[in-house]
């Protein structure tokens, strides 16, 4: 693999680019075929199945176009549970809607601090190219422009209603398990025998775990039965990594349309599955990102922090990404892709390496990057899931450093692959310009300036309380039914927190991970379980 730097030097034509692509798939396939071989048939294990019945049957189209009303109010786009498939008690507290008052007040919001921050920062410049404001103060324009320019674009996401043809496509929900808790994997294999739309193949694979799963297998099994989900349960004797717990789910199921990619230690909304297919029905979709909510954000300060901004980095990175088609990264944790894609590039999935070392983790990336190349990659706000997140600090550290190391090897991929043509392709690039700007820039206005002027002005703080809550408001669109409205309302107050958190801690730990990139080792769960589900 060629680094950006050398790529970029002679920019091949798009044949070339898919050329090159399918070479590297061959050769990748061909690795993959020595290596799989030791431990896997030559012949995978096919699971045959029939499309079920969904638990509440949908027409193909809602009404309107997919994305507008039709003449009057539009009723509420909300699936019912059948007589007989409700949810227990436990199951039914995870529910969250995105409403659409909130983001409209939300976008109206935006819009006006945008006009009056505009107006100020306008008129600041004029006076700075006078020479009669601080040096530095051209910064707070750059950072201006950059958030303006992505929440517009993130407000103006809106979920996809349409659903014409999706009702007949084939779904096989991929589950690969690792160290889980049993009763936070039995959770969430009852989420998915719960949806209003049931997917027709639920494939588990056990990675070699030290867990004893046998209680929670037997009741799944029989659980999927009396749904009319076709199961499959297959256990590696030793640990293989994700990626080949994956890949021999996908194989297992080769009639399927749509490949769900769930994580084991997440709870699906009972609408998510129904949601997350509509986007499929406009044929260039060739992927869709779920919305996750963390699960166990109520267990302290740190966890409703962690939620905060896990789901405004959603909700204002992604949805901006989303709007133009262009999702650099699905959370592998609740995903849906064209069965076509993945089968088409799964031989260098599985046998991907960096600098002559196996890779394992940047697998939802990897995914996300295969369905770029071949159409538009979305995110439906409205397929919603809950995962548990790290509660201890150190497990924290160790899951954003391999997301981070990830995304540095990702990085040659899409600048080596995307077209010059793609909003993708300029979208990342322009993020690494913006991050080797950044680092200095704030350098500058917090060590260089005070220390040549003597002051150091707490406008500063200011500035990063303001952003902090402005890229946070969209957080206030998810309703939780899990906990009350002023609990929301509570860890949307932490935000400048969070965002100093991200200014200090995550910055140095992405740097880390630049410069650690060459470890591809997956750094969590490899003693056992690390977070597990509190008791009902």
């Amino acid at each position: 693999m060629r680094s950006a730097r050398g790529s970029a030097a002679v920019r091949p034509t798009t044949e070339s680019q898919l050329a090159g692509l399918a070479h590297l798939q061959r050769i990748a396939g061909e690795q993959s075929t020595r290596a799989m071989s030791q431990v896997v048939p030559s012949m995978p294990i096919t699971i045959p199945f029939e499309r079920v019945h969904d638990a509440v049957p949908e027409p193909d189209m809602a009404r309107g176009d997919g994305r507008h009303r039709v003449g009057g109010a539009r009723r509420p786009d909300q699936a019912r549970l059948a007589p007989g498939q409700e949810r227990d008690g436990e199951l039914a507290r995870w529910h969250a809607e995105r409403r659409a008052g909130p983001a409209f007040v939300t976008a109206l919001i935006w819009m006006a601090a945008v006009a009056v921050w505009g107006l100020y920062h306008a008129w600041q410049f004029l006076e700075v190219s006078e020479g009669e404001r601080e040096p530095f103060a051209w910064a707070y324009d750059v950072v201006f422009v950059l958030l303006a320019w992505q929440m517009i674009a993130a407000c103006l996401e809106r979920p996809i209603r349409g659903r014409r043809g999706t009702g007949r496509m084939m779904t096989a929900v991929v589950l690969p398990v690792f160290n889980e808790d049993p009763d936070l994997l039995a959770r969430c294999l009852d989420s998915l025998l719960s949806q209003s739309r049931l997917p027709d193949l639920v494939l588990v694979t056990d990675d070699g775990s030290a867990v004893d799963y046998s209680r929670v297998r037997a009741e799944f099994e029989a659980a999927a039965m009396a749904a009319g989900v076709a199961a499959s349960w297959e256990r590696f004797s030793v640990n293989r990594g994700k990626r080949d717990a994956q890949a021999a789910a996908f194989r297992g199921a080769p009639q399927a349309d749509v490949y769900i990619t769930v994580d084991s230690d997440t709870i699906l909304d009972y609408r998510a599955i129904a949601e997350g297919m509509k986007p499929f029905a406009d044929p260039r979709v060739q992927s869709v990102a779920g919305l996750l909510l963390v699960a166990n954000h109520h267990r302290s300060l740190f966890t409703r922090a962690t939620e905060l901004w896990y789901v405004t980095s959603q909700l204002a990175d992604r949805s901006a990404q989303s709007t133009f088609g262009s999702v650099l990264v699905n959370a592998g944790t609740f995903a849906l892709y064209r069965a076509e894609v993945v089968r088409a590039s799964l031989d260098a999935y599985v046998s991907e390496t960096f600098f002559g070392r196996a890779v394992q983790f940047s697998d939802d990336s990897m995914l996300t990057f295969y369905a770029l190349l071949a159409g538009k990659t979305v995110q439906q706000p409205t397929a919603i899931g809950f995962t548990a997140m790290p509660e201890t600090l150190s497990h924290h550290v160790r899951q954003y450093l391999r997301w981070m190391r990830g995304m540095t090897i990702r990085t040659f991929w899409r600048f080596r692959y995307l077209p010059l043509t793609r909003y993708a392709y300029w979208l990342h690039l322009f993020r690494w310009v913006q991050a080797f700007t950044t680092i200095p820039l704030f350098f500058a206005i917090m060590v260089v300036e005070p220390a040549t002027r003597g002051t150091w002005s707490p406008r500063i703080l200011l500035v990063m309380v303001l952003v902090g809550y402005a890229k946070s408001l969209r957080y206030l669109t998810i309703r939780r039914y899990d906990e009350p409205r002023w609990s929301q309302l509570l860890t949307w107050l932490l935000a400048p927190l969070v965002a100093l958190w991200q200014y200090t801690v995550l910055r140095g730990i992405w740097w880390c991970g630049i410069a650690t990139c060459w470890r591809t080792g997956w750094g969590t769960r490899q003693h056992g379980v690390e977070v597990a589900l509190e008791p009902a």
